[in-house]
C-alpha cells in the first residue's frame, strides 16, 4: 500500500514565535535551527499518532480495488454482482467489515479528491464521485462503493488504483492544544540536547511521565 505525500503542509502547528517563547530565545541567530526542530517535532507527533496535523494531500496506490475473500459466502452480500436488484452494503465478516472498504490513513480526512484506476484495456479512468461513498466520521476514514454499485474491474498490474485525498485538522489554529504542547516540550528537549547522547552531571535524569500522555487521546490504533 504505497503512500506518497503530494502536497506538504503550508505551515507548522507551532509557529517560530511560539517555539522561541517556549525556549526563552530572544535573538534570531538560531531561527533556522528552531524551524528545523519544529518540523522534526511535527513529524514525530504525526508518526506517533498516525495522523496528519495541518492540511496536506497524499496519494494512496493499490494493486486493485478491495474485494471480500473468496471463502466468504455471497449470500451475505446483496449487490448487483449476484442479482438484478441492488441491495444494501451488509456486514459479511465478524469484524464488521464487508471487504470492499478502502481505508485512508492519516486522519482526519477532509476530502477524497480523486479515485483513478487502470481499466482492463490499460486506460486510466477517473471514477465518478457518484460511484462511491466517503465515510469521514470513522477514523480511519473509509471509502465504499455507492448503494447498488461495485468497484470496476482493473487491469492485473501493480498500482492500478490511485486515491488522492486531503487530510489534517485544517489550519495550524485547528490542531489540538495537547499536540502543540507535546511539540513544544519535544522542541525544548531537542534544543537543549543537540547530540545523540547527553552527558548528565546534575544527578539522575527522570522523564516526566505525563508528556507522551498528551498524545494518547489522538493516537490512531488501527487502519
Amino acid at each position: 500500500m504505497p503512500l506518497v505525500r503530494t502536497t506538504a503542509p503550508a505551515a507548522e502547528p507551532v509557529t517560530l514565535a511560539e517555539a522561541k517563547m517556549h525556549l526563552r530565545v530572544i535573538d534570531s541567530s538560531e531561527d533556522s535551527l528552531i524551524s528545523m526542530l519544529i518540523a522534526s517535532a511535527r513529524q514525530h507527533a504525526e508518526t506517533i499518532t498516525r495522523r496528519a496535523l495541518v492540511t496536506q494531500s497524499w496519494k494512496l496506490t493499490l494493486d486493485q480495488f478491495p474485494t471480500p475473500g473468496a471463502n466468504i459466502s455471497s449470500a451475505n452480500w446483496y449487490g448487483p454482482q449476484w442479482s438484478n436488484m441492488p441491495g444494501p452494503l451488509s456486514v459479511v465478516r465478524p469484524d464488521g467489515k464487508t471487504g470492499y472498504e478502502i481505508y485512508l490513513p492519516l486522519p482526519p480526512l477532509q476530502t477524497v479528491d480523486s479515485i483513478k484506476y487502470i481499466d482492463t484495456d490499460g486506460v486510466q479512468q477517473t471514477l465518478s464521485a457518484a460511484q462511491y461513498i466517503v465515510d469521514t466520521v470513522s477514523e480511519p476514514a473509509r471509502v465504499t462503493p455507492a448503494y447498488g454499485v461495485t468497484w470496476p474491474s482493473t487491469r492485473n498490474q501493480i498500482n492500478a488504483v490511485e486515491v488522492v485525498f486531503t487530510c489534517g485538522f485544517g489550519a495550524l489554529t485547528e490542531v489540538p492544544e495537547a499536540i502543540k504542547n507535546w511539540m513544544l516540550i519535544r522542541i525544548g528537549s531537542l534544543y537543549e540536547n543537540r547530540e545523540e547522547v547527553a552527558l548528565m552531571n546534575r544527578g539522575k535524569l527522570e522523564p516526566l511521565p505525563f508528556v507522551d500522555g498528551l498524545l494518547d487521546p489522538y493516537r490512531v490504533v488501527t487502519y
